[in-house]
């Protein structure tokens, strides 16, 4: 029995992350597939082609980001793109929400940018129990008026989907700042703890110069 269960279990481990990734495709695939709906019902693939063909949806969805990135790389692109934000500037409503989501998106998928400075370890939700965190910046300079010590701008992730968190301020003297990457640290809040990042060796000391 005991070798029987450590096969089952070998067997679990082989399968369960296969499933979970193909389940996660699928659904992803199906979901794009629904913007095919936005088309004129005669446009639609499965209309001309005379069946339905899985995954059009997302080719549809990179085709049109292609050809978008590829409009606004251009100067007169960025011309009505300027136009555009200024429209919706002029929107009450959809001018707080439009510039939040933009500062967001341009912060994450820009080349330069950086939404995890830092993986830090922070006592959440209280004294005594520690979590992964990330360093996302600095609180506004009005926050810094009104505390005393030095603060940073802390980002505390969910498990295991870490696009939902907690944004908190805490003081830099109570965070510790970790060696290991964000990357590694994104890796073991997703794995709730199960992939532990690899310790890195500590740097050596340089030798004296001949």
């Amino acid at each position: 029995m005991t070798m029987i269960r450590r096969w089952f279990v070998a067997g679990l481990l082989i399968w369960v992350p296969l499933v979970i990734t193909v389940w996660v495709l699928l659904l992803v695939v199906d979901t794009m597939d629904q913007t095919l709906e936005l088309l004129p019902p005669a446009w639609r693939p499965d209309r001309l082609l005379g069946f339905r063909v899985p995954g059009m949806g997302v080719l549809l969805t990179l085709l049109v980001v292609l050809l978008t990135g590829v409009l606004v790389a251009n100067i007169l692109g960025q011309r009505l793109v300027l136009i555009w934000e200024s429209i919706l500037g002029r929107i009450p409503i959809v001018r707080s929400i439009y510039s939040s989501v933009k500062q967001v998106s341009d912060t994450l998928f820009s080349g330069s940018g950086h939404a995890f400075r830092k993986a830090l370890l922070v006592q959440y939700p209280r004294a005594g129990v520690w979590t992964i965190a990330f360093q996302t910046g600095v609180p506004a300079a009005e926050v810094g008026r009104h505390v005393d010590d030095p603060m940073i701008s802390v980002y505390v992730p969910t498990t295991p989907n870490p696009t939902s968190g907690f944004f908190l301020m805490m003081k830099r003297s109570e965070v510790i700042e970790l060696a290991m990457s964000v990357d590694d640290a994104l890796k073991y809040v997703i794995s709730m703890g199960v992939v532990a990042p690899r310790e890195r060796a500590p740097a050596l000391p340089a030798g004296p110069s001949e």
